[in-house]
This record gives structure tokens, sequence and C-alpha cells, in this order.
């Protein structure tokens, strides 16, 4: 048996897609909806570990609660699903709730973060904090047109295994003739509002154009992600991304921008494992 979990905008898309693989490789097994019957609150922040810890009497460790693990737990007297995942760079865990407990455990941890200082956080806020770290939103950074290498998810393709999976030919023969253009991030220093769509130029050569932008209130820039292609239709490659100087088309201004080949925020990953250096608040966003 499998768990699978889809962001909000994309639950229809993976759906239909995981279950026309089944029927078309004739696979003996179902694939069930059940996201009507649960909510879900991600906790967040340097110290979600103590406060979820004060609620439940499973062990939250990272030896026995790894990343990228879930376990079934007991907050507040009610059974959840505890997904040690994050979408904005933070230690933190994702719970998902039989939808007849989502008001107890809701009220459990805003009663018992109150001494964290936590808040309520949205959408909006996700999406400010998910475009800092990098993380890449279906639909906008990634498309049924891109593929993981251009989008720098080359990491999750098993290709150094003999793993099978759906394109992983397709991916071969593309990692061996190059990349014909490259997720970029940019920001713009002068407090210029991004919204996407912007234009990116390279040398006075438009080679792309913003896929999603956001305010970054941590680097305090407008950030934006689009694909850089080559004017000359050659494969791209960092050397080519490293030697430009970039501008983003703003209302038909040309605003100076830098590109970023890193994350913008805790490239080595250290918050997430619950290293930090300094101690922000505490939030919960609803999905």
């Amino acid at each position: 048996m499998f768990y699978i979990t889809a962001g909000g905008a994309s639950g229809q898309h993976d759906f239909c897609h995981i279950k026309k693989v089944i029927d078309d490789m004739k696979f003996d097994c179902q694939l069930t909806d059940h996201t009507e019957e649960l909510g879900v609150l991600s906790v967040q922040g340097p110290q979600s570990r103590q406060l979820l810890q004060g609620l439940t009497s499973s062990d939250l460790s990272d030896a026995a609660f790894p990343f990228g693990t879930h376990q079934v737990i007991d907050i507040a007297g009610e059974s959840v699903r505890a997904v040690r995942l994050t979408f904005v760079g933070e230690l933190g865990w994702e719970l998902h709730i039989p939808q007849s407990s989502c008001s107890r455990v809701y009220n459990a941890l805003m009663d018992a973060g109150e001494e964290y200082g936590i808040v309520n956080a949205g959408y909006r806020a996700l999406d400010s904090l998910s475009i800092e770290k990098g993380y890449r939103h279906w639909h906008e950074d990634v498309r049924a047109d891109d593929n993981p290498f251009e989008a720098g998810l080359g990491f999750v393709c098993k290709l150094n295994s003999d793993v099978p999976f759906l394109g992983r030919d397709s991916l071969e023969r593309q990692k061996s003739v190059g990349l014909m253009k490259r997720l970029c991030c940019f920001t713009v220093d002068n407090h210029q509002m991004l919204y996407g769509l912007e234009g990116i130029w390279r040398d006075g050569v438009c080679v792309g154009y913003l896929r999603r932008a956001d305010y970054g209130y941590w680097v305090q820039k407008s950030i934006g992600y689009g694909y850089v292609s080559h004017p000359d239709g050659i494969a791209v490659n960092q050397q080519f991304l490293r030697d430009g100087q970039y501008t983003i088309e703003v209302m038909g201004d040309a605003i100076p921008a830098t590109l970023h080949t890193q994350s913008l925020f805790d490239p080595k990953n250290e918050r997430i494992k619950g290293i930090y250096q300094q101690v922000k608040n505490l939030y919960v966003d609803y999905m």
C-alpha cells in the first residue's frame, strides 16, 4: 500500500496521471482519493519540534523520525499522520488529520504554541517562503513541457541505478545532448515588484520570461524564476548562464537583475535539519 500526497493545485492532475498508468499497464491495484476526508496543518519553524513533542507521546527526534518519513502519532489525544517535510525550508511536520479531528488538533496547537509565539500563515506566505528557498511550483516553475533536468530536479531521477521509470529513456537522451533551457533564479535590488511573465534579457537579447515571481521578505528583494534559452538555439550550459549580464523587462523598463545558481535561503539545508543560527517565529499554514 502506498500513501500519496499532492499539492492542492495539482491533485486532480496527479490522480488522473496515476490512474491512466494503472489502466494502461493493467496493474492489479486501486487508486482511492481520500482528500475530502482529511485536513492538513503544517507546523514549521525552529520550535516546531518542541511544540509538537509536548502534545504527543511519540519520539520526534532525528533518530526516531528522520526527514522525509511519516508516522501515525497522537496529537492531543487525536490520531494523525505526521509527515516530516517542508515547503518553506524550515524544521517542521505536516499533520494529515481526519476531518472530525481538525478543530481539536488546531486548537491544541494554538493553545500550546502561545508560549512560542505561534502565528497563522496562509498560502501567500507559503508562496513567498517557497520561492526564497527555491522549491518548485507545479504549473509555474514546472509544467508538462519541462523536464526534471531543465527544472534543476535531476536529483529525483534514479539514473545512477537500474530502476526503471516512465520517461527514463527520454531523460538519458536529453542528458547526452544537453539542455535547451534551464530554470534560473533572479533578484532585483530596487524593490521593483515582479508578478511573473516579465521578459528576461541577457546582454541585450531576450532569452526567456519569468514563470513565477514574488517578494522575499528574508532577502528583502523581489525574486523571479524563469527558463533561459540560448538565442542561437543551442544547449545552455553553466558558463553561458554565469557570463551574461541580465535585466528583467517590467512595463517596458529594463531593471538590472542578478542571477543566482543556488538557493537564496539556507543553501546548505541546515534549518530543515533543525540547525539554527537565529530563532524566528513559528507559524502554522493551512492547506
